[in-house]
């Protein structure tokens, strides 16, 4: 602490832009998981800290040591989050049978490799349980001044106190937001004594997606079926509309990958997202060499089954640096 103490003195003292970028970027990428949170979206979750940034320089006089350097951070991070957020004003579909789950048009994956690693002070902040799609998704439609307390005090372990001071709210005003919004979210709102704080997939895990990729590439059907569950979500943001049932979700992929109609072969790539295994789609059309990218699959598991499929367009393989093509 010392050390970074006179880092950012020499940073804040005397203006120096290249110190002060030095002593910023050591938060990068918890800031990154944490404007993700609010948002998410990984390109606005960029963006805003970038934003943070340039607003943390422009106001640097104003940083009087009162709480830490990475709090005040954090203060000015979600503050552009629910600036965005207030111009933005997006809106999450619900089903009106509330067989689904609510749509989040704008969501993106967030790749494992630009979370904080092993060994980053941060780790902690990101458990299995708040960065995964389903529990990103489920926030989005929290009210934000809500969704900030419920990050800041269950994700990242804050107190009510110091989530107050960041938020100007009061301490009763924090708990009661923290209360409606944990129960909002029911059983996704876990005890931080109850997450996965360092996640790496079961032996079943790992053979599940392969058969999933093996049956994609065979374009076995029936095989695929097996690996559903019965009541299994399929989704393809930002497009409209949820799959709900397994013979559904069978059902509007057996003319795409079977029979006359069928698009083309496939070819898989194994990655991983939001603590989560995924797989790459790459598609070779009827008379063509090589395979282009094509989707993005990611898979949420739960009992030894595949639960939920969230389908993401091609434009998010460059943040995974996968290959344009095979």
């Amino acid at each position: 602490m010392a050390s970074e103490l006179t880092d950012i003195d020499i940073a804040l003292r005397d203006g120096d832009h290249s110190a002060f970028d030095t002593v910023v970027e050591r938060h990068r990428r918890e800031l990154q998981v944490h404007c993700y949170r609010m948002l998410g979206s990984l390109q606005d979750a960029e963006d805003m800290v970038q934003e943070s940034f340039l607003r943390a320089w422009a106001n640097r006089t104003a940083y009087e040591g009162r709480s830490s350097f990475r709090a005040w951070l954090y203060r000015i991070a979600t503050n552009a989050c629910l600036d965005l957020i207030r111009r933005r004003q997006r809106v999450v579909s619900f089903d009106p049978q509330g067989d689904a789950p609510a749509e989040v048009g704008w969501l993106q994956p967030f790749p494992d490799a630009m979370l904080p690693g092993p060994d980053d002070p941060a780790a902690a902040t990101v458990a299995r349980e708040t960065i995964e799609l389903a529990y990103i998704t489920a926030i989005q439609h929290l009210p934000p001044r809500q969704r900030a307390v419920l990050i800041l005090r269950d994700a990242i372990g804050w107190s009510a106190k110091e989530t107050a001071d960041l938020l100007e709210m009061s301490v009763a005003a924090v708990n009661s937001a923290l209360q409606r919004g944990r129960a909002t979210l029911g059983e996704r709102a876990r005890s931080r004594e109850e997450r996965t704080t360092s996640w790496q997939p079961s032996a079943e895990e790992r053979r599940l997606l392969a058969h999933f990729m093996e049956a994609t590439e065979r374009a076995d059907m029936t095989a695929m079926a097996a690996l559903l569950k019965e009541d299994a979500v399929f989704w393809m943001p930002p497009d409209p509309g949820v799959f709900v049932g397994r013979k559904l979700i069978i059902e509007s992929w057996t003319p795409f990958l079977t029979g006359p109609a069928r698009i083309g072969d496939f070819k898989m790539v194994p990655t991983r997202c939001n603590n989560q295994l995924a797989a790459a789609n790459y598609l070779r059309a009827p008379g063509e060499g090589d395979y282009a990218r094509l989707s993005l699959d990611v898979l949420r598991i739960e009992d030894g089954a595949i639960a939920e499929i969230v389908t993401f367009p091609a434009s998010v393989f460059d943040d995974f640096g996968l290959p344009d093509r095979l």
